[in-house]
């Protein structure tokens, strides 16, 4: 009996074992699958109807705006004398409504002295001008302003510097695209530019460079070469064969009491970056006489200014000033000056003056906008601006010298 027990013990492990080995010799396979996890995406779609519904329980964003009900003003673009330009486009998600609308008016003004209808790229503009920011802010060690936005001048600044191009060889977009977008690279810009700074890394050759390598990624790399109508061009060869525009004949205007008239001062607003002291200053009545004067001799104008105002309506496709916000018997130096002071006039956006008209013995101004508000209304892409809008919230303007020649003459040389 023991030697049974004895013989068992020992013939048990030898079965186990080889069974054992047996079994770990057997090979398992795998396969890609789709990953499923109903659980979590019910839970997912649960969590964002609650937070949908939640927003919807806010009460939805409101502004004091005109009425316009009852109001006669003009209806359609139909009803302007208006001066040949490209049709109008977005600016899409960027802050580069200083470029689209100096774009716009350089390219009326090509028409307007050769006949010759042409379409620039803007990005191109925009491309260079960021390096240009950036330059600055590296050479003064962090000490300037770094933005989207800008003034028309730049586009006189990279034109000559790094030449332009026409849209069809560089739009700025990537392939399928839809519209342009820069909010991502201008983050990726400041903060490559913010950390510089920190880390006190300045090598301008090195950081521009990271910056270049930014915008090549997002806007895509500016041709060297390209071809135009047959002929081979670079950038600035385009500028002064093709273009052709002399930027001395182009000067900006403005109008504030903050210091004497018939001098050259400096825009003291943000997107005049790089300080520009350029600006003629002319008391407010010629400043609207030059306008009035260029729109009546087929000279289109580049404006800028402020656009947010009660009166500043997108559906109605107009701007003008509320009796409730002041008369237009008072609307003078003073008051305008009193809003630059006060910052309720700001320097918002850049448009292009395409026409006018006369109604009820107002002038009215055919405004070409890039900024998606203009796309609200009936005349997509097109503003209506009251005499007394542009008296009070705009700015400075650019327009050829021609039309101001007898004011020029007043200014010390």
């Amino acid at each position: 009996m023991k030697l049974m027990k004895i013989t068992l013990l020992l013939v048990f492990p030898i079965m186990f074992s080889s069974t054992y080995f047996a079994q770990s010799t057997e090979k398992n396979k795998a396969s890609y699958v789709e990953y499923k996890n109903e659980f979590l995406k019910k839970t997912m779609k649960d969590l964002d109807e609650y937070y949908s519904k939640q927003e919807n329980k806010k009460k939805p964003r409101e502004s004091l705006k005109m009425d316009y009900t009852g109001i006669d003003i003009p209806k359609s673009v139909d009803e302007f004398k208006v001066f040949w330009h490209n049709p109008p486009i977005s600016q899409g998600m960027t802050g580069t409504c200083w470029d689209f609308s100096t774009t716009s008016f350089f390219e009326s003004e090509i028409y307007r002295l050769r006949g010759e209808k042409i379409k620039l790229s803007e990005i191109y503009t925009a491309y260079w001008e960021f390096v240009e920011k950036a330059r600055r802010f590296i050479q003064k060690r962090g000490d300037s302003y770094f933005a989207e936005g800008s003034e028309g001048e730049a586009v006189k600044l990279n034109w000559e510097r790094h030449g332009a191009m026409p849209e069809e060889v560089y739009t700025g977009l990537l392939k399928g695209q839809p519209n342009h977008d820069h909010r991502k690279l201008f983050k990726e810009m400041s903060s490559y530019l913010k950390s510089v700074k920190e880390m006190n890394a300045w090598n301008e050759e090195e950081n521009l460079s990271t910056i270049k390598a930014m915008l090549n990624h997002y806007l895509g790399t500016p041709p060297e070469t390209f071809e135009y109508k047959g002929k081979t061009y670079t950038p600035k060869k385009f500028y002064k064969e093709v273009i052709k525009l002399n930027m001395d004949d182009y000067v900006e205007f403005l109008s504030t009491i903050k210091y004497p008239y018939y001098t050259k001062i400096e825009m003291e607003v943000p997107d005049n970056w790089w300080h520009s002291k350029n600006y003629y200053n002319i008391p407010l009545t010629e400043f609207m006489d030059i306008i009035k004067k260029s729109v009546r001799n087929g000279y289109s104008i580049a404006l800028g200014g402020d656009v947010s105002e009660s009166g500043y309506n997108a559906q109605a496709d107009a701007a003008m000033i509320p009796s409730y916000d002041i008369p237009s018997d008072y609307i003078d130096e003073y008051a305008r000056e009193f809003r630059f002071a006060n910052r309720t006039t700001t320097d918002d956006h850049g448009i292009h003056v395409v026409g006018y008209t006369k109604k009820n013995g107002d002038d009215w101004y055919l405004i070409k906008d890039s900024g998606s508000g203009s796309r609200n209304g009936k005349a997509k892409g097109y503003y209506f601006y009251h005499q007394d809008y542009i008296k009070l919230k705009m700015i400075s303007f650019m327009v050829h010298k021609d039309m101001a020649k007898d004011i020029l003459s007043k200014f010390n040389k």
